[in-house]
């Protein structure tokens, strides 16, 4: 008789476990590596280690040496190639990540952005307001030109009650 669809198969057990990967340990192990990759300092050690192996297995004492020059340095070839396949995806997980951090942190200056600009708009409509308000309130010079006219009036009406005497 056919199973049915609509319910889930037993769970199976594992022989092995599946290891547990901490992608962010995994991610900055990356990153310090396609780091150092990219430094003066590792192409001067891995020069370093390309010449004294070159060096090595050319003039080295015949029973020690371990790569044979004459079959093209097979092994230091077959080394720099699995060196080189490791470090493609390593320095493209760093990219990756670098990516991830720049998309975060243009998100978070568009926001700061859009923020500035409410702020902006906000303070330019009270400035407008404080302007219109202050259209209506008499100021310093106003107020004391008004003193002056009513004090001039009431310097008239006091000459003209003193000259009706």
């Amino acid at each position: 008789m056919a199973e049915r669809l609509d319910t889930p198969l037993p769970t199976r057990r594992r022989w092995l476990r599946r290891p547990r990967v901490d992608s962010d340990a995994v991610g900055s192990t990356a990153e310090a590596i396609a780091r150092f990759t990219g430094t003066p300092r590792f192409l001067v050690y891995l020069s370093g280690f390309v010449i004294v192996w070159l060096a090595w297995n050319t003039w080295g004492p015949e029973p020690l040496r371990f790569d044979s020059a004459a079959l093209g340095f097979t092994a230091l070839t077959l080394m720099l190639s699995l060196q080189a396949s490791y470090a493609a995806p390593l320095i493209l997980l760093a990219q990756n990540r670098q990516d991830d951090r720049d998309r975060v942190t243009a998100e978070q200056d568009r926001q700061r952005a859009e923020r500035n600009l409410a702020d902006t708009e906000y303070l330019a409509r009270e400035l407008a307001a404080l302007r219109l308000a202050l259209g209506d309130v008499a100021t310093r010079d106003f107020v004391r030109s008004e003193l002056r006219s009513v004090l001039e009036e009431l310097r008239e009406e006091d000459e003209e009650r003193d000259r009706a005497r």
